[in-house]
């Protein structure tokens, strides 16, 4: 098996421990022990954390991982590469700190009405996003290095026990709110901590630069430079989108409503979760393979990584709304969050587009043709911008699920033109098509299920019981087996046919 089978193996094992840890406190502790507003506190903090660490970073995750091929060299400890890696990063904080102060009273302005839990913990977000970037930087850098899978563990296993202890102290008034806001951004600090350990457990890492090297190299720093600055001014636009429904919920309908629309975002980021791991062992050898110029296996690597994130998020995507309503019936005060069930439904949509379709991101940001994404990042935000102030005064939270799902449907529609044209690369392989042909059939007979179900309940006047339950595992059981048979046997997967391949033998 490869270094990015294993690694992205082991990374999606521990993600999806993770995600049992987060299933639990979202499902049996964050929903029956706090409020939606103390829930939407608490998300917009984070929202408003990772628009600053967006900012902040000028760049420095994608830069990373774009130059330090050309910085490799072991016996030279890599020419101080991760000196520059850590300082970029700080000298963006401390520029958008300032930003940050400046900003307070509009902004205060503009939330104070619907939302003034927010603009009472407002600087509180300066510390989370510090130890938000430098987790974020830590771990890119102990990716570029091929060791992923213990960072992934900080993030999707650490972060979250902490979040679960947080939630249970508050739940228990062990912690008063300030300290439930002081320990969020606490626990942040410490997966940064023990990040930046095990960096540097890996190897012997030099933070002394290399001006000798630089000297030689002021191509190279031109093209860093100019690369960073790039990144910056696409972060104004791409790093906002993602958080712009949250902003607007928060500021026109209240935290309590974003509280709502956040668990409705926690159910649906599952569906992309399988990316965070294939993608952050990809990327280095992506990267490698665009600045040698083999297009042969930087398509092989696209069409790989899309097509099986695409079958695995699909499958999530229909498990998740195959039992929609049994997820919703056993949520402890589910009736509150039931009326997100359209949110779901469009945000899963939207991050089966994330996981299916992000490689492309990564490529052009890769490539010399970077400049491109700039074009796209500023279109995404303008529709989203658009979209939102359009479909939340008329729709709610659907309306902000909807502006969601459409912008990224304008947005990854540019996104593989761009990348297909500019790297000469097929934008979909056969195998794409034949695993959205059954996701949509999967999903198709699931409709057409339900309605001869709901047909059935309403003349026997049945509400949601332990037969309904039934169904919905029976139904799992019977469309999600017969569609992982079909992959299976068409091997939509060399990957996935593989590893079933090797488990079917393994039980004989």
């Amino acid at each position: 098996m490869g270094l990015i089978a294993k690694q992205s193996i082991q990374g999606t094992i521990v993600t999806y421990l993770g995600v049992a840890v987060g299933v639990f406190t979202t499902f049996f502790v964050l929903t029956r022990f706090l409020t939606s507003e103390e829930i939407g506190l608490a998300r917009v903090l984070v929202d408003a954390a990772t628009l600053f660490v967006g900012l902040a970073q000028l760049g420095s995750n994608s830069s990373i991982v774009r130059f330090f091929p050309h910085f490799r060299n072991t016996a030279e400890h890599h020419h101080g590469f991760f000196f520059w890696a850590m300082l970029v990063p700080l000298i963006g904080f401390a520029l958008f700190s300032l930003v940050f102060w400046a900003c307070h009273e509009p902004l205060a302005a503009w939330f104070g009405e619907k939302s003034p839990l927010f603009v009472d913990y407002y600087y509180f977000v300066l510390p989370m996003a510090f130890f938000m970037l430098y987790q974020t930087i830590f771990e890119t850098s102990a990716s570029v290095l091929m060791h992923i899978v213990v960072p992934r563990f900080v993030r999707e296993v650490v972060l979250r026990v902490g979040l679960l202890i947080i939630y249970l102290c508050y739940a228990f008034h062990w912690l008063s709110i300030n300290g439930f806001v002081l320990a969020l951004c606490i626990n942040y600090g410490i997966a940064a901590a023990i990040n930046l350990i095990y960096l540097f457990s890996l190897e012997r890492l030099s933070l002394r630069p290399d001006w000798l090297f630089l000297r030689q190299n002021p191509q190279l720093v031109r093209s860093y430079i100019l690369y960073a600055a790039f990144l910056l001014v696409s972060a104004l636009t791409s790093v906002l989108a993602p958080t712009l429904s949250s902003f607007f919920i928060t500021s026109q309908m209240g935290l309590n409503y974003t509280g709502i629309f956040a668990i409705a975002t926690y159910i649906a980021v599952m569906v992309s979760i399988p990316y965070r791991s294939v993608i952050a062992i990809t990327q280095p050898e992506l990267a490698n393979t665009i600045k040698m110029g083999d297009t042969y296996n930087t398509t092989r690597l696209i069409h790989q990584a899309g097509n099986n994130l695409l079958l695995i998020g699909g499958f999530i995507f229909l498990a998740i709304w195959i039992n929609i309503d049994l997820i919703f019936y056993i949520l402890p005060n589910g009736e509150t969050y039931a009326q997100a069930r359209n949110v779901v439904l469009l945000l899963s949509i939207g991050q089966l587009m994330v996981a299916a379709l992000n490689v492309y991101i990564s490529a052009l940001s890769y490539s010399r043709f970077y400049a491109l994404s700039l074009i796209n990042s500023l279109v995404l935000t303008v529709s989203a911008l658009a979209l939102n102030n359009y479909f939340i005064p008329r729709l709610g939270i659907d309306g902000a699920a909807l502006a969601t799902v459409l912008s990224d449907v304008v947005y990854y529609a540019l996104v593989v033109l761009t990348a297909s044209l500019a790297l000469h690369v097929r934008p979909f392989s056969r195998k794409h098509a034949l695993s959205l042909l059954l996701i949509v059939a999967i999903f198709a007979l699931n409709a057409l299920c339900n309605y001869i179900q709901h047909f059935a309940f309403s003349i026997l006047h049945s509400q949601f019981s332990i037969l309904h339950s039934l169904l919905s595992i029976l139904k799992t059981l019977i469309l999600l087996g017969g569609g992982i048979f079909i992959a299976y046997r068409l091997q939509l997967s060399t990957e996935i046919h593989a590893l079933l391949h090797t488990i079917f033998l393994r039980r004989k």
